[in-house]
């Protein structure tokens, strides 16, 4: 769109997340969500969060971040609330060794996920259905009351309760509550952006009328929003935010980096494990983790829906027919996919879906190894195939995940399939 200079016109860009961003034909105007304020961080150390295994197992070492050098910091405590790093993460074995260094880990979550197993401290959270909220997004219409619905179950606290306990003990209560409850504080972020709206033009209603009617639906705009319009219109009064205040192809500020992985342009660099590369020789398959349709992420992996999509209990895998023929494999059987960072067990489904040498195994299965005491050697039992994957950085630019550049080796089970426990109250 930008060689042929459509950007900025209506139908000329470029779209992304069809499949799983409801903004996609559902305008609203573009009026700011209810949301708390941040406040400030005394600490001004902080990691790309795909380089959290690194940190933890290399403290005190630089390394190369969008230009800068900087350090890993010594990290004595984990805090994880919210996010579930033992299913999104990468090469999950050398996680759990990585996991093991900190003094403390204590983990705040609504289930007892994989992550909050490996919780030295686990403070069971309060989910949406028993407290009062205040629900939206910047691309969903709806502004929504989200009326407690149940009690707490056993010791569970909301996530403001637990803060506020906290910040008591820690001497700064007044600084994080700032004098309000939780329910002052719903109001409070709604009026905010009430206020914000009434200056766009838009009038929402008090907030207590809000609450008995359960929501508020952002009008649409006038005009549909056309991204990078006004830069079309102005590109000099509406500057981009670039060294250039353009649209940059090649971005001399990267180049400048020096960086061997990343060049001021985009490049095709060889990865270290596709099916041109010499490790194919030894795991000729080529693994795409994608996201599942049976849950968000790893979210809802222990509720009907993902439990009824499993094969004998794990998650479903699937393999180009010749691939399966090969391997003597076919639907419903239960597979050890692996390589040298891992193994797990996979049940089959043979289609002509995938390409021949590849399969595809989707993300979200609950980290389960049979030894947790030993996982590095241990058979993880699930189907997570974040034990397989490279932890490793995209580039020094960008420091992300590469999870899709995975090799593995695909072949029959035919021991005692293990029971999965991950779903069970941990002993």
């Amino acid at each position: 769109p930008d060689l042929a200079n459509h950007c900025g016109q209506m139908g000329g860009g470029f779209g992304f997340g069809m499949g799983s961003v409801n903004g996609m034909g559902n305008p609203r105007e573009r009026t700011p969500s209810p949301t708390l304020p941040a406040g400030v961080n005394r600490s001004d150390s902080w990691i790309p969060v795909a380089r959290i295994a690194d940190m933890l197992l290399h403290p005190g070492e630089p390394y190369d971040f969008n230009g800068e050098e900087r350090v890993y910091p010594d990290t004595r405590l984990i805090y994880w609330c919210g996010g579930n790093p033992f299913h999104h993460h990468q090469d999950l074995n050398r996680l759990v060794e990585a996991w093991r260094r900190p003094e403390t880990v204590i983990v705040q979550d609504i289930w007892w996920t994989a992550t909050a197993r490996h919780a030295d401290i686990a403070l069971p959270a309060t989910t949406t259905l028993e407290r009062n909220d205040v629900g939206s997004g910047g691309r969903d219409p709806y502004i929504i009351a989200m009326h407690k619905a149940a009690e707490p179950v056993a010791d569970s606290r909301s996530d403001h309760d637990i803060f506020t306990s906290l910040s008591d003990r820690m001497g700064f209560k007044e600084a994080f509550t700032e004098g309000r409850t939780e329910r002052e504080w719903l109001e409070h972020i709604y009026n905010v952006s009430r206020q914000l709206a009434s200056r766009r033009g838009v009038e929402m209603p008090g907030f207590d009328q809000f609450w008995e009617n359960g929501h508020f639906k952002v009008p649409k705009p006038a005009e549909p929003f056309v991204m990078l319009s006004d830069f079309r219109a102005d590109p000099d009064e509406r500057a981009l935010n670039t060294p250039s205040g353009k649209i940059e192809l090649f971005s001399e500020r990267v180049a400048g980096f020096g960086y061997d992985d990343c060049p001021g342009y985009a490049a095709w660099r060889e990865p270290k494990e596709y099916l041109g590369s010499a490790a194919a020789a030894k795991y000729p398959l080529h693994m795409l983790s994608n996201q599942p349709k049976t849950r968000l992420h790893s979210q809802m992996d222990a509720g009907g829906a993902s439990r009824r999509s499993k094969i004998k209990g794990r998650e479903p895998m699937w393999i180009n027919t010749d691939d399966a023929a090969a391997r003597d494999l076919k639907d419903g059987d239960v597979v050890r996919v692996f390589n040298d960072r891992g193994q797990t067990l996979a049940g089959v489904i043979v289609s002509d879906i995938v390409m021949p040498g590849v399969i595809q195994f989707p993300t979200g299965a609950w980290f389960d190894p049979l030894d947790r005491k030993s996982p590095g050697a241990a058979l993880e039992k699930h189907g997570n195939p974040n034990v397989l994957t490279r932890d490793e950085g995209t580039s020094k630019l960008g420091q992300g995940p590469s999870a899709h550049s995975a090799l593995v080796q695909v072949e029959r089970y035919d021991g005692d399939l293990p029971e999965v426990t991950v779903h069970q109250k941990p002993v």
